[in-house]
């Protein structure tokens, strides 16, 4: 169990929260959230890029010269590899990415990472609530009242995240906002800072943690 103080939006302790999750065991759990890194990478490709081999490039039914007797290397088509605008050999075709992971060892994971960086998490309670109209100057001085490096990486996880937050989050180039129900491994390793709202704290502890 890991104990965490709630603060408010001027960056003043406004409680205690905890978080309880079970975690894999210290010997496997680099290899397990390595592996999950891997398959939401792999799943994130569109896996569409595609050449032609020499049997589909358009034209080079006909032989471009004889045989014999020119001085130059023999040649059956124009569109050999060996030819520019030629067919591609062993180019990329369409084909997927995806990795097998079973629920258990990405839910596993996902609590593994989170766990793995409880000392970088802050806990805010009614995040942005005071933002009238979206402002990303409050952001930014918000999140260095609550102890954020300006140039630090920051994911944002809320419950559920008002239009005026998401509108005064999107021009910070280095401030992801997420909400609870899109938590990955990924954006839990990649942040330098973990800002939980307290319900999106509530709402991990509650989906999580029956496991």
């Amino acid at each position: 169990m890991a104990n965490c103080v709630v603060r408010d939006w001027q960056g003043k302790e406004a409680g205690k929260a905890s978080l309880d999750l079970k975690v894999a065991k210290e010997s496997s759990a680099v290899d397990l959230m390595h592996r999950a890194v891997l398959r939401q990478q792999a799943h994130s490709r569109q896996g569409t890029a595609s050449t032609l081999t020499r049997a589909e490039v358009r034209g080079g039914g006909r032989k471009p010269y004889k045989q014999k007797g020119t001085g130059r290397a023999r040649q059956g088509s124009i569109r050999t590899p060996l030819r520019p605008g030629g067919g591609i050999v062993f180019g990329p075709k369409p084909r997927t990415y995806n990795l097998a992971m079973n629920r258990k060892e990405r839910r596993l994971a996902l609590r593994t990472a989170l766990m793995a960086r409880i000392d970088d998490v802050i806990v805010v309670k009614d995040f942005g609530a005071s933002l009238e109209a979206p402002k990303t100057r409050e952001i930014v001085d918000g999140l260095g009242r609550l102890g954020v490096a300006a140039d630090a990486k920051v994911l944002i996880v809320l419950t559920a995240p008002s239009e005026v937050v998401r509108r005064s989050v999107r021009n910070l180039e280095k401030v992801k906002l997420i909400t609870a129900d899109q938590l990955n491994v990924f954006d839990l390793l990649h942040a330098n800072a973990l800002v939980l709202g307290e319900e999106a704290l509530a709402t991990i502890q509650e989906v999580y943690g029956d496991d």
